[in-house]
């Protein structure tokens, strides 16, 4: 009674920790957009990403956490720097220069089908038949939310279409390793991973994008405020405590709602239009997203 109750606990605040996943990324699109107008994609997310960091370091000092790295573990530190900040932050900003939002979107988000797949192979993780539902589902609704945004061919997109599909391939692959691998105390891998995975964006954006370190004005300077705080901090510390209390294929399907909320908060925020395509696209995901977090009933024998 006591395991399934504390089991119970550990599925509840995972999901709570998934909204919250959800929703930080979700509001990111749109910030994303109008740091845009007056920033690089790459040197902003780098940067953003090097005070996050701080803050990570900060909150873990005064968590009595050991920030130390042991030198085994240096190696699996860095893999997941690349996966899960470098290559999911990085390539999808690069690919935004080639690709429209929700062209990159429709892309990067099929990180849930990664996810679904490699569990097998990474974690002895079969897909169960609610998952599988769950995905069908929640693409169908994407499909239809981005179907008149056509993904051209065209040679000038041809990176950005394999840079957004190797972010979402990476990410999934390196939450699926995390999930059984935390060779450090849970904040500071967090800010470790933050840090090493923006250090090389920055970099790149000063020798390559040239940032105009006076056009910043107040709306983007807010929004790379809330970057930071949030998408680079907090939901990086929510969505490892997610998977460590939820089932991989389960999290990858509840991040179907984060496009979701970038639709709504560009409605509200940026005055992009809600067509029929937006209202089928929010409930069929939803519909996925619901039927992949259900927990099936138990099945009572007969004379029990």
């Amino acid at each position: 009674m006591h395991k399934e109750a504390s089991t119970q606990q550990a599925r509840l605040g995972g999901l709570l920790f998934l909204a919250c996943t959800a929703v930080g990324w979700g509001l990111n699109w749109p910030a994303m957009k109008i740091i845009l107008r007056d920033w690089p994609p790459l040197f902003a997310r780098g940067l953003s990403g090097i005070v996050a960091t701080i803050i990570l370091f900060a909150i873990a000092a005064a968590s009595h956490e050991r920030s130390a790295v042991p030198r085994k573990a240096w190696g699996p530190l860095l893999l997941a720097s690349f996966t899960n900040v470098f290559a999911w932050m990085g390539f999808t900003t690069i690919s935004m220069t080639t690709l429209s939002i929700s062209e990159a979107a429709l892309l990067v988000y099929t990180m849930p089908i990664w996810a679904t797949l490699l569990a097998w192979p990474v974690l002895g993780a079969r897909p169960k038949p609610r998952d599988v539902a769950g995905l069908i589902l929640g693409f169908v609704g994407l499909f239809i939310l981005f179907s008149d945004h056509p993904l051209g061919l065209a040679s000038d997109k041809i990176v950005g279409i394999v840079l957004a599909l190797g972010a979402a391939i990476l990410f999934a692959l390196g939450s699926l390793l995390n999930a059984r691998f935390v060779p450090i105390a849970p904040i500071s891998f967090v800010a470790w991973q933050v840090g090493l995975g923006s250090l090389p964006m920055v970099a790149l954006g000063l020798a390559f994008e040239h940032p105009d370190m006076g056009a910043l004005k107040i709306d983007s300077g807010l929004m790379l405020a809330y970057m930071t705080l949030v998408p680079m901090g907090t939901c990086y510390l929510t969505w490892f405590a997610t998977i460590r209390r939820l089932p991989a294929t389960t999290a990858a399907v509840g991040m179907l709602s984060v496009p979701v909320i970038g639709i709504l908060a560009g409605a509200l925020f940026l005055g992009d239009g809600i067509g029929w395509r937006e209202i089928c696209a929010i409930v069929l995901t939803l519909a996925g997203v619901t039927l992949a977090l259900s927990k099936p009933k138990p099945v009572i024998e007969q004379g029990v």
